[in-house]
This record gives C-alpha cells, sequence and structure tokens, in this order.
C-alpha cells in the first residue's frame, strides 16, 4: 500500500502594518523652521536665526508638534546633505548640526535632506526635472524618473570668474537691481537647460514672487512644496533619493 504523506498545518506568518506611515515634514529655514503633519493643513512655525542649534530646533518642534500623530519625520536643512546627514554647518543658524543624531533627539525615524531637494521632490510631475531655488543662495536639484539627485550647481563658474549664485543669489539681486537680476535668471536658466535637458524646470525659493515672467519652459513653484515633498519621501510609489 502506498504511503501517504502527512501535511502539517503551520501558522501564518501576521500581515505588516500597510498602512501609510503619518509623517512630520520640517522645513528649516534662516529665519524660521516650518513644520506640517500628515491630515492636517495648517502649518505651524517658530524663529530660527544665528542662535539655533540642533538640539533647540528638536526641542521648539516637538513643542509646535504638540497634538499631532506621526510615525516617521522628513528634514529639509539648509545645506548639503550625504547618507541622511548635514556635512557643513547652515550659513545662517547655530552650530552642532554635523554628527548630530536626529533620530535620537527625536525618537522617531528621521530622512534628512537638503531643503532644495525637499521643495523639488514636492514639485515633481514626473519626467526630468529640474529645480532653482532663488533666495539667498541658488539651491538646485535634479529628478529623472522619480530618483533624485541634489546638485551644486551654485558655485558653478558663470561669467567674470563669479558663479551662477553671485547672479541670481540674494548678493546679485542686491547688487545689480531687479531689472538685470531678472534677465539674469532668464539666461542662467537657459544655461543650465542646454546643459541638463530637462523636460521641465521648476523655480522656487523665496525670491521667486520677484519673476514678473517665468522663463520658457519654466514653471513657478512655492516654499510650501517642500511638506508633500516630505510627505513623499516616506511614500512606498515616492521619489528615491
Amino acid at each position: 500500500m502506498a504511503r501517504t504523506s502527512k501535511v502539517t498545518k503551520t501558522a501564518l506568518a501576521p500581515k505588516k502594518n500597510l498602512a501609510p506611515k503619518k509623517v512630520l515634514a520640517i522645513d528649516i529655514g534662516g529665519s524660521h523652521v516650518k513644520i506640517l503633519a500628515t491630515g492636517h493643513r495648517t502649518k505651524r512655525e517658530v524663529e530660527s536665526g544665528p542662535a539655533m542649534t540642533a538640539q533647540q530646533m528638536v526641542d521648539d518642534v516637538k513643542k509646535l508638534a504638540d497634538g499631532w500623530d506621526y510615525d516617521v519625520i522628513s528634514i529639509g536643512y539648509p545645506g548639503p546633505v550625504v547618507h541622511n546627514k548635514p556635512v557643513l554647518e547652515p550659513a545662517n543658524l547655530g552650530q552642532g548640526w554635523c554628527g548630530f543624531d536626529f533620530e535620537a533627539a527625536f525618537g522617531h525615524p528621521v530622512k534628512v535632506v537638503n531643503d532644495a531637494m525637499m521643495q523639488a521632490i514636492g514639485a515633481y510631475e514626473g519626467g526630468r526635472m529640474l529645480f532653482l531655488g532663488l533666495g539667498t543662495g541658488l539651491g538646485s536639484a535634479m529628478i529623472v524618473d522619480n530618483v533624485a539627485q541634489p546638485m551644486e550647481l551654485a558655485h558653478m563658474p558663470y561669467r567674470k570668474g563669479r558663479t551662477f549664485e553671485d547672479y541670481v543669489g540674494e548678493r546679485g539681486l542686491v547688487k545689480r537691481g531687479k531689472k538685470k537680476w531678472r534677465q539674469d535668471v532668464v539666461d542662467v536658466v537657459e544655461q543650465l537647460k542646454a546643459a541638463l535637458r530637462p523636460d521641465y524646470v521648476v523655480i522656487g525659493g523665496g525670491n521667486v514672487k520677484l519673476l514678473k515672467e517665468m522663463p520658457q519652459g519654466a514653471r513657478r513653484g512655492s516654499n510650501a512644496d517642500a511638506f508633500p515633498g516630505g510627505f513623499r519621501l516616506w511614500a512606498k510609489d515616492g521619489v528615491t533619493i
């Protein structure tokens, strides 16, 4: 008689929690730190400035976010970030940011990206996008088919031994006036488009409001794009950094 095999029932592994993560997005600026959490519409903010250290930011944000529920945190940092860590101290804030353990301080998983990158991710609509942030300096990022790459275009040589940032950052605006500054913005966008071949350009940052007309192939971004960008950092189908 053929021997029948015995079937052993095994317990199924419990399904992982597939609910989307609730995110707290933090946009760090030289004058204010702004925050917004998943499910909320009104941002909260606190003044920053040259005395704000990394620990002070954490303490202030914890107070600001009181009553909000979140699982993970996104931080837009005003400086270069490599492997989830700031690599230079911010120009307009206090010290102690490089090497700071944000996850330990907040008690939640944290993703840190350059602030221009977080705004770029929030503005992204697919394809090849070049993002330029007009502010104190010149922020820049490129996203190609959902893969994001922070860039440091600001300090590349442009004209007369000066950089792109010297012309279209705050220094150029003050030195050359709005009319020439607007012309420089158009020229810089055209040069970068020719070099990088984006499908479209998004221009954000605080000084984008000073542009009367957008350069060809460009559309206006907003500092508020940083918040959806922070949420997208944790989305399963979001942008890869």
